[in-house]
């Protein structure tokens, strides 16, 4: 995601995320395509396209020991050619 998008963060699905109230009254979420991991990528890249500075506070995640992933192909399909859609679409929006 970052080489494609240029953002300057390592990780663009943390689960931990604020946003102040300006990037929010900034964002038109009518123009938001997409849900789940593919959103919370959209989100970031939106914000920083219009500016606003993204920090990144690390946090340590330690892998599931019960239960089921809710990754799925349809998941990761969205992700990734969601971030490519994203990256093309906003060269043409310059």
């Amino acid at each position: 995601v970052r080489y494609i998008t240029g953002m300057p963060i390592h990780d663009t699905t943390a689960g931990f995320k604020c946003y102040r109230r300006r990037v929010l009254e900034a964002i038109n979420f009518e123009k938001i395509r997409f849900v789940g991991y593919a959103f919370q990528i959209e989100m970031k890249f939106r914000s920083w396209r219009k500016g606003f500075h993204l920090a990144e506070v690390p946090v340590i995640f330690t892998d599931r020991k019960l239960g089921q992933s809710k990754m799925s192909s349809g998941i990761i399909r969205e992700a990734v050619f969601g971030v490519i859609l994203l990256k093309i679409s906003s060269i043409f929006r310059k």
